[in-house]
């Protein structure tokens, strides 16, 4: 349920449950780890999912078994967050739950038109992510950071684009267009490429 392509320095994971709008069950959560903890000789590496939601976030069942505090969201978060590559998520739609946390994690955000996002851990009783918070609040203000987290906000693609939350919105091929974005960093010598996302930290 969880697809890994290598084309040289180029990695593509693919969440691929979209009868369960790619919702993390432990195993794929720890697998999306242990990719993450894996990639540092990736020079890009481009989240994505199939069907028409990125992800449902963690598995309602599996939540409810603990899933929904598991270190691994942690893991996956700092671990992408810590890559020295170019990391961009290509949200193929919504986006929702403890799985924000992989794409705030992210050096670059697109999405498809009609992407949603939202993140009801209050109302289902959980804290978010511990990460989280603070990289949404890094991107989108503390203000509205808080109405996604306490305010139960549902926020389209057109309203996270103009707060920061994404970057663009593809309407076209969303696979090329995280290439293309990927295209001069793999072209570039590693060193220099590296150098400066260090200085954009």
């Amino acid at each position: 349920m969880i697809r890994l392509d290598r084309d040289g320095g180029l990695w593509t994971v693919t969440l691929d449950r979209p009868d369960k709008a790619n919702a993390l069950t432990p195993a794929m959560l720890r697998e999306l780890a242990d990719i993450a903890e894996g990639a540092g000789a990736a020079r890009a590496l481009i989240l994505t999912g199939t069907g028409k939601v990125f992800s449902a976030g963690a598995d309602l069942d599996a939540a409810k078994a603990g899933l929904a505090v598991s270190p691994d969201w942690e893991r996956l978060s700092g671990a992408i967050a810590r890559l020295p590559g170019l990391t961009i998520a290509a949200l193929n739609g919504t986006l929702a739950g403890g799985a924000t946390g992989m794409a705030l994690a992210c050096d670059i955000r697109i999405a498809v038109p009609g992407t949603k996002f939202f993140y009801p851990v209050m109302k289902l009783g959980y804290l978010p992510q511990p990460s989280d918070p603070a990289r949404l609040a890094a991107l989108i203000g503390p203000a509205r950071a808080r109405m996604i987290l306490m305010a139960g906000q549902k926020i389209d693609a057109d309203t996270a684009l103009s707060w920061g939350l994404i970057d663009r919105i593809v309407a076209d091929d969303l696979l090329a267009a995280a290439r293309d974005l990927a295209a001069d960093t793999l072209a570039a010598p590693e060193h220099i490429a590296r150098g400066i996302k260090d200085m954009c930290r």
